[in-house]
C-alpha cells in the first residue's frame, strides 16, 4: 500500500502549488540552478531565450524556462542549510508525488540539481575570484543527521578521519561528510575549477571562525581545517549550503553539486565586496554544462 501524505505533511497552496516555493508540479524542469539571492535569479534567467512560469514568496524566487534546448528552473533558497531542506523536500515533492492522490509516482524522477554561490576561499591556491566545484561537503549545520539514511548518505571514514585530524570537540554537534554526484563534477568543472573540500557552516560568524564580540568554542579551529589533508584532498573553502544539499540529493536519489567562487581569501584576511559581474563568468558555464 501507498504512503500517504497527510496535509500537515505535504502542504499544498489552494492554486496547486507547494506551500514555500509556490512552484506547480507542471512548472519545475529536470535540471535545476540553486541561487542564494534572490536577485541572483534574474540575472540566470536573462539569459533565457523563453520564460514559461515565474513565483515568488520570500525568499524563494523561481523562473522556469528555456536557455536554447535546455528546460531549466532557476530558484533562490536564501542563505543557509535549513532554507536547503525546505527547498530539497519540496522539490522532491513537486517531482516525485501525485498532488492530487497524495502518494508518491510509480516512476521515480531525478533532478539534477547545481548550486552557483560565493565562498570564502581557505588555501593559497584559492584567492578571489577562483571557482570551485565541490567533491565532498562536511556538514557543521547537522541537518542531514536528522534523517534515517544519514550514515548511508555520508562518507563515514572521511567524518572520521575530519573529526581525529581536528580534534573535533562535540558540543559543536556532530559533522556529517555528504559526496557530489561525480558525472556532475566532471560535467562542470572540466579542467577549469579547483576540485575540494567545502565545509557547510550554520553561520557565517562563529561557525566559519569569525571572531567579533563573541569568543568562539574553538579559536584554532580554521588553522587545524587549513591543515587537514586526506587522501589528497584539502578544504578549500567555506560556504553555508553545500552539504545539505548533496546529502539530501542522495537520499533521495536526485544528482547534485556546487560550485562556489570565491570572494573572500580567509589566509589573507581580504574580502572582496565588488563580485558581482565576475560572478556572471561562472553562471554561464554552469549554463552551457549542465
Amino acid at each position: 500500500m501507498k504512503k500517504f501524505f497527510a496535509e500537515s505533511e505535504l502542504i499544498i497552496n489552494s492554486d496547486g502549488s507547494i506551500f514555500h516555493l509556490h512552484v506547480k508540479p507542471e512548472h519545475l524542469a529536470d535540471k535545476v540552478i540553486l541561487v542564494g539571492d534572490p536577485g541572483r535569479v534574474e540575472l540566470v534567467a536573462s539569459y533565457f531565450d523563453r520564460v514559461e512560469a515565474r513565483s515568488e514568496n520570500r525568499e524563494f524566487h523561481t523562473v522556469t524556462g528555456w536557455c536554447k534546448d535546455k528546460h531549466l528552473t532557476v530558484l533562490s533558497t536564501g542563505i543557509g542549510c535549513d532554507n536547503i531542506d525546505i527547498v530539497m523536500n519540496e522539490l522532491d515533492a513537486l517531482a516525485n508525488i501525485d498532488f492530487a492522490s497524495r502518494t508518491e509516482k510509480d516512476i521515480h524522477r531525478t533532478l539534477t540539481l547545481v548550486r552557483i554561490g560565493t565562498c570564502g576561499g581557505l588555501q593559497p591556491y584559492t584567492p578571489t575570484g577562483t571557482y570551485i566545484a565541490t567533491v565532498k561537503s562536511v556538514g557543521f549545520d547537522g541537518l542531514l543527521n536528522f534523517y534515517a539514511g544519514r550514515d548511508d548518505a555520508s562518507d563515514l571514514d572521511f567524518e572520521a578521519e575530519f573529526k581525529r585530524q581536528v580534534d573535533w570537540n562535540l558540543r559543536m554537534g556532530n559533522p556529517y561528510v555528504a559526496t557530489s554526484d561525480a558525472e556532475l563534477v566532471q560535467r562542470i568543472a572540466c579542467d577549469d575549477m579547483v576540485r575540494g573540500v567545502t565545509v557547510a557552516c550554520g553561520g557565517f560568524f562563529g561557525p566559519q571562525g569569525r571572531e567579533l564580540r563573541l569568543p568562539l568554542m574553538d579559536p584554532k579551529l580554521n588553522e587545524k581545517i587549513e591543515h587537514f589533508e586526506y587522501k589528497g584532498l584539502k578544504v578549500t573553502n567555506f560556504e553555508m549550503e553545500s552539504s545539505a544539499l548533496e546529502g539530501l540529493a542522495q537520499l533521495m536519489g536526485h544528482k547534485a553539486m556546487t560550485c562556489c567562487m570565491v570572494i573572500a581569501n580567509r589566509l589573507k584576511h581580504k574580502a572582496e565586496s565588488n563580485y558581482k559581474n565576475d560572478i556572471k563568468g561562472l553562471i554561464e558555464k554552469v549554463l552551457e554544462r549542465i
